[in-house]
C-alpha cells in the first residue's frame, strides 16, 4: 500500500488498547519504585487510559485485571469508562497471586484448588457480560519446577476440562484469548509454553477460542512473525500483548530493544490481511513501567506501534511480490529495508492534525500540566500496583 490517503484512513481505523495495570506501581522482584500521581482505583486507572486516548486519538479502550480492578458495580465502571471517552476491552483473570495457586490453578492436582479457578474464569465472563467486554484474556502462570513433581500428561487434561468448562458459558460475541509464555515463574515446564500449545487447545475448543501473542514470551531468536503469519493464515490469531524484551519477559516500551522486529510484525500482519476489522486482531499493550512515568511512556508505546504500522503499510507490495517470484533475494529484502527506512513522522503528524490532535502527543501532554494535575490531586489512600 503506497497511497498516503489510504496509509492514512487504515491507521486512522487501528485501535491500541491499554492495560490497567500499566498505570499503577510496578517493579521486579527486588525493588517496586513508587511514584507520585498513581491511580488508586480503578476508575483512576481509567481516567488514565482515557488521558492517552485524548492525546493519541487510537487507544479507545482499556484492558481490565481481576481482582486487581475490582470494584462493586462493573455496570458503573463501564458507564464511568463511556462518559471519560474510552470503553472496558480485554478482562485479564488473575489465577496465580493467590496461595492455593503455588502448584498451579487450572492443572493442579487438587480438585478443589481447580474448581476455584474455574469459578474466577468464570467469574470474568460474567464481567464481560456487564461490561461489554468482548475479549476474555487467559494466561496461566501454572507449570513445574521439578521432574516428577506432576504429571505432564495429567495436567493438560485438566486444562482441556477447565478451557472447555469456561468456553462453553461465553456469549455469541465473546472470545476468549489464550496466551503462552516460554517459561516464569515455573521453570522446569510450563502448561502452555508456547504458541503450538495453544493453537491446538484453541483448534479443539472451537472458532471463539484464539492465540495470544505476547512479543516477550519467545525463547530469544524465536521468528515472532512467522507465528503471526502462520496463525492469520489459518484465523487464530486472536490478538497481541505488545511490549519489548531484552533477554525475557521484560515488559518494557513496545519497540524499545528492536522497532526493526516489530516492524517485520506488523508487515505480516499488513500482508495477512490482518488490520481489516473482519480479522478481528486485537492490538493490546502490556507494559510496566518500572522506573519511568506511566502516562507518557503508554503514549510512546502506541506511537510507536503507529509507527512501525505506517512504515508497514508503505511496503511496495508489488515490488515485493515480483522479487519474490523472480528469486531476487536481495531485491526482495530491500523493499522492506526501504519501507522501515522511510521517515513517518511527518505523515503521522498530518494525520494527527487531521484527527484534530496535536502533532506531537507526548510533548503536548507534557505542556498540558496533567501530570502535575494528578500529582497534586492524588495525594491519599493508597496508589493501585502489583496484587491491588
Amino acid at each position: 500500500m503506497s497511497d498516503h490517503t489510504a496509509v492514512k484512513a487504515a491507521l486512522r481505523a487501528q485501535h491500541i488498547e491499554t492495560p490497567s495495570w500499566a498505570f499503577g506501581n510496578s517493579g521486579t522482584r527486588f525493588k517496586v519504585f513508587a511514584q507520585e500521581g498513581i491511580p488508586r482505583d480503578a476508575y483512576e486507572k481509567i481516567d488514565d487510559a482515557a488521558t492517552v486516548h485524548r492525546f493519541t486519538g487510537v487507544a479507545p479502550s482499556v484492558a481490565v485485571h481481576i481482582p486487581w480492578d475490582k470494584v462493586a458495580d462493573y455496570a458503573d465502571l463501564a458507564r464511568y469508562a463511556r462518559e471519560a471517552g474510552v470503553r472496558i476491552g480485554a478482562v485479564n483473570p488473575n489465577v496465580f497471586q493467590d496461595d492455593d495457586y503455588r502448584l498451579g490453578s487450572v492443572c493442579n492436582p487438587d480438585p478443589a484448588v481447580r474448581r476455584k479457578a474455574v469459578d474466577h474464569l468464570l467469574e470474568c465472563v460474567d464481567i464481560m457480560d456487564v461490561t461489554g467486554s468482548r475479549e476474555l484474556s487467559v494466561w496461566l502462570a501454572d507449570g513445574l519446577n521439578y521432574p516428577g513433581q506432576d504429571s505432564i500428561a495429567d495436567r493438560q487434561a485438566r486444562l482441556e476440562e477447565a478451557l472447555a468448562t469456561v468456553y462453553e458459558r461465553l456469549g455469541e460475541h465473546q472470545r476468549m484469548l489464550l496466551e503462552y509464555k516460554l517459561f516464569e515463574p515455573a521453570f522446569y515446564a510450563t502448561d502452555v509454553p508456547d504458541w503450538g500449545t495453544s493453537y491446538a487447545h484453541c483448534l479443539e475448543l472451537g472458532p471463539k477460542a484464539q492465540v495470544l501473542v505476547d512479543t516477550g514470551h519467545h525463547a530469544p531468536g524465536t521468528n515472532i512473525e512467522f507465528i503471526v503469519a502462520f496463525l492469520l493464515r489459518k484465523g487464530r490469531l486472536g490478538g497481541f500483548h505488545f511490549n519489548s524484551r531484552f533477554y525475557a519477559d521484560d515488559d518494557l516500551m513496545v519497540g524499545a530493544a528492536d522497532p526493526y522486529q516489530l516492524f517485520r510484525i506488523m508487515v505480516e500482519i499488513v500482508l495477512g490481511g490482518g488490520l481489516d476489522a473482519s480479522a478481528g486482531v486485537a492490538f493490546m499493550l502490556d507494559q510496566c513501567h518500572n522506573i519511568e512515568p506511566k502516562i507518557p511512556a503508554l503514549i510512546r508505546s502506541v506511537l510507536n506501534v503507529q509507527e512501525a504500522t505506517a512504515k508497514a503499510l508503505l511496503v511496495d507490495t508489488d515490488a515485493l511480490r515480483t522479487a519474490q517470484r523472480e528469486g531476487d533475494v536481495l531485491g526482495a529484502n530491500a523493499v522492506l529495508v526501504d519501507a522501515f527506512s522511510t521517515d513517518v513522522r511527518p505523515l503521522l503528524a498530518e494525520l494527527r492534525e487531521e484527527m484534530g490532535l496535536d502533532p506531537d502527543p507526548v510533548a503536548a501532554y507534557h505542556r498540558s500540566g496533567h501530570a502535575e494535575k494528578i500529582r497534586a490531586e492524588r495525594v491519599g489512600g493508597t496508589a493501585a500496583g502489583w496484587g491491588a
